[in-house]
């Protein structure tokens, strides 16, 4: 009996023994295949999103899809009546055409202008040229009346000698030293002297006359001349530009690019393939400009974020292979590429505090047991655009560390 005890004491210890080294071992291997090929329960299914607001305001007066449907891009969402739109753009493009009209007439009545400008100079130059008309006029009349004078001068001295002449043979025709003949040759001409006399007198007076006519002329040459320099400056002065217009023409443009860009998007165009969701509007709801009506899923790219322990981070690299499992459908695999790791969460206020203004507030307490902080990897999902998938339900992500894929750019 007693060997047989022992016998069976020894088989138990060899059994114990090997239990427990087949549980070391399997304890490695299990160590070591979530150290290659890391996995975790603790991820999520996501796609990027967009909240779907209208640029304008106004009635929806076509909405084209219902809530959870599948939209293609280019596909028509939803259209706002379009009629106050089209109403400011048509208001645009005429105020447009009515300020080139207003070009078009200002430039016609510059044209007349600067006409008015030549022909006030071509009178400026009429004018002075009679000023020098006016002028020479002047100086042929001054010329007159140095002549006038000489003759009244000259006549003057003949009248004079033949008087003296008179005066001298008269006596003497008493005393027969000269004839009666020629006493009255010397009347004769004392009187033919005074007469040219009074002649020569009268014609200085014409040129004198004349001469004060010419100036007088020549005076109101002078002003017809500086009247007709006022006339070219006030003409001049006259004369507009066209910018304050054509300035204006990028001010008119803007407003009907403004107008065509409002017009334009009264019309909501699916910008991608995705999926409508949280709507709960319906045909004549009034949209307002930035107010989210719907959300619409990028159905695209699908990516499952999982979050792994700092510890698992070492071996984790972009463009590694790995394997996606959704609760919804536990038995299908689908195939995914790690896309990207995250650098960053949100602190922990009982670690480190709250972060707020002035000195940090820093927690007086002391946790035995640290827990590893969890970071985000992102995988893509390999799939093909008619496979179904809901963002936010759960996944479980394994990472195969012995794989690398290319990054897509």
């Amino acid at each position: 009996m007693e060997p047989e005890e022992n016998r069976r004491r020894s088989i138990g210890r060899i059994i114990s023994i090997a239990s427990v080294l087949c549980a070391i071992v399997t304890g490695l291997l299990v160590v070591r295949e979530t150290e290659i090929n890391p996995r975790t329960d603790d991820a999520e299914v996501f796609a990027n999103f967009i909240g779907v607001a209208p640029i304008v305001n106004g009635p929806i007066v076509k909405l084209n899809v219902v809530d959870n449907q599948l939209v293609k891009q280019g596909d028509l969402i939803f259209d706002i009546d379009e009629r106050p739109y089209a109403y400011a753009l048509s208001q645009a493009q005429s105020q447009r055409a009515s300020l080139e009209g207003e070009i078009v007439d200002q430039g016609r009545t510059i044209a007349s202008l600067g006409s008015a400008v030549d022909v006030a100079k071509a009178s400026t130059k009429s004018a002075e040229a009679n000023v020098s008309r006016a002028a020479a006029a002047v100086e042929e009349a001054k010329a007159d009346v140095i002549n006038a004078k000489a003759a009244v001068q000259r006549a003057d001295a003949e009248t004079s000698y033949a008087t003296n002449n008179l005066n001298r043979i008269q006596p003497l025709l008493a005393k027969q030293f000269v004839t009666v003949d020629q006493v009255d040759q010397a009347q004769t001409l004392q009187t033919t002297r005074q007469q040219a006399s009074a002649q020569a007198r009268s014609q200085l007076a014409l040129a004198q006359a004349s001469l004060d006519s010419s100036q007088a002329q020549y005076k109101q040459a002078e002003a017809q001349l500086e009247q007709s320099h006022q006339q070219v400056q006030q003409a001049t002065h006259a004369v507009t530009t066209l910018e304050p217009l054509t300035a204006q023409r990028s001010g008119r443009s803007a407003v009907i690019d403004l107008a065509q860009y409002n017009f334009e998007n009264c019309r909501y165009i699916a910008p991608f393939d995705g999926r409508v969701t949280n709507l709960t509007i319906s045909n004549g709801a009034y949209a307002h400009a930035g107010q989210e009506i719907f959300t619409l899923i990028d159905t695209r790219i699908w990516w499952a974020v999982a979050n792994f322990r700092e510890t698992q981070l070492r071996h984790i690299h972009p463009g590694m292979k790995a394997d996606v499992y959704v609760l919804s459908r536990p038995t299908i695999r689908f195939h995914g590429v790690v896309d990207s790791i995250g650098f960053g969460v949100t602190p922990d206020a009982d670690i480190v505090g709250r972060f707020v203004q002035g000195l940090p507030d820093v927690q007086r307490t002391l946790n035995w047991v640290h827990l590893a902080s969890r970071f985000p990897v992102r995988v893509r999902i390999e799939a093909d655009p008619k496979d179904l998938f809901r963002l936010s339900e759960s996944a479980v992500v394994v990472i195969r560390g012995d794989s690398l894929a290319p990054i897509p750019k």
